[in-house]
């Protein structure tokens, strides 16, 4: 199946949608001061439709990833797509703060979900070598958003209102990803058997799945670990602005941290193919936990360069691994399930970052406490990271017969 050429424009498709999808749910931060300003609601309460939306999200993978090992990826992606189209179209109507939370919160965030899941499930069915390389190349995709739909926001609300803007960005959205989740297809049946499918965990009910500690870590590393970079990224364009950096330039921080993941994602998912997925991203936890420090000792813009730079490049790495992982330890047929689940406790990892730092900023009028916390939060997921091990022979127990 390597030999597959349509493999690759799997990749493609997924890394566009991820971008588009991505982009467009991260338009809020970019969006945050102009919305605070003109509509006058806190930045409290406009950084919690962006907490609804993760813990959207997280409901929403579990979700999708389920019907899409049911109706396939692309049926899944189209959904998303129009669904996510029309749900900014509806948060740029929003008049007040309570109806902006409910459409962009629940709306936005439960479709965007449609995407990620699913297809990190489909390309992974898609590779039987290279695996780590091509989800990395899918979340390099997702992480050209901030270099393409945040500059590109920006300069809408630098000639437009949010609103305007915000419903620019859902034209754009529909215009790209309706078509693209039309080139989805399933993985071929002649794919290549992975350990995970004729190993210890060959004959795995999706109950024993969910129930095995190996699941449980998955889903604790992962919460842990977006909790770690979840407020140090949608809070540093407000924080830059807060330094005395123009909109216009902070702007350029998160794209400089999206140009770093980019790159971390791919020498990321090769030293996964080569050291092994777990070991390499144990290391980039503990990397990361460093990294999100590294923001409390800046203040001028060169300083918010590298700082986005390093972070950018480590927890934009780390991410794919989970999925190969997954993979590597559960059956293809459930992998939309697992991957789910996984993308569920991210989402509610991230969930975290937006409520607090909003919490933290209005009540301490500084972002640095949310910087110095995530950095103990990610030596955390490190040491969780620590403990996952392989199944082993005779580990699974039998579901009981109801």
């Amino acid at each position: 199946m390597n030999r597959v050429p349509y493999r690759w424009v799997i990749v493609a498709a997924g890394g566009l949608l991820g971008c588009v999808a991505i982009g467009s749910m991260f338009s809020l931060p970019v969006l945050l001061v102009p919305i605070v300003r003109t509509a006058g609601w806190s930045v409290t309460g406009v950084s919690t439709a962006m907490t609804i939306g993760f813990l959207a999200m997280a409901l929403g993978s579990v979700l999708w990833g389920v019907l899409s090992d049911r109706w396939g990826a692309r049926v899944v992606a189209l959904i998303g797509s129009v669904g996510l189209t029309a749900s900014l179209a509806l948060a740029s109507r929003a008049t007040t703060l309570w109806e902006f939370q409910l459409v962009f919160g629940v709306l936005v965030g439960g479709t965007t979900a449609a995407i990620f899941a699913p297809m990190m499930a489909c390309v992974t069915g898609w590779f039987d070598t290279h695996r780590s390389l091509a989800v990395s190349l899918v979340s390099a995709g997702m992480g050209m958003a901030p270099m393409t739909m945040s500059p590109f926001v920006a300069w809408l609300v630098s000639h437009h209102d949010w609103r305007t803007s915000l419903l620019i960005v859902a034209a754009v959205a529909g215009a790209i990803m309706i078509p693209t989740a039309l080139l989805i297809r399933r993985p071929p049946e002649t794919q290549a058997v992975a350990p995970s499918d004729s190993g210890a965990t060959s004959g795995m009910t999706v109950q024993q799945a969910i129930r095995s500690p190996q699941f449980a870590i998955l889903l604790l590393t992962n919460f842990f670990c977006c909790a770690t970079h979840s407020g140090p990224i949608f809070h540093t364009v407000s924080y830059a602005v807060a330094c005395g950096i123009p909109m216009i330039s902070a702007v350029t921080i998160y794209s400089v941290e999206g140009l770093a993941g980019m790159g971390g994602r791919v020498v990321f998912g090769v030293l996964g193919d080569r050291l092994g997925a777990k070991r390499v991203l144990v290391t980039g936890l503990l990397l990361q936990a460093i990294g999100a420090t590294s923001y409390f000792f800046v203040s001028e813009l060169t300083g918010f360069y590298s700082a986005a730079a390093v972070f950018g490049f480590i927890y934009a790495g780390v991410m794919p691994l989970y999925a190969v992982l997954a993979r590597e330890n559960f059956p293809a047929r459930m992998m939309g399930t697992v991957i789910g689940g996984t993308a569920m406790a991210g989402s509610l990892g991230m969930a975290s970052g937006p409520l607090v730092g909003g919490l933290i900023f209005d009540r301490l009028g500084s972002y640095g406490w949310l910087y110095l916390g995530s950095g103990a939060i990610g030596v955390g997921a490190f040491l969780i990271a620590l403990t996952f091990k392989p199944f082993a022979q005779g580990q699974l127990e039998p579901v009981p017969a109801r």
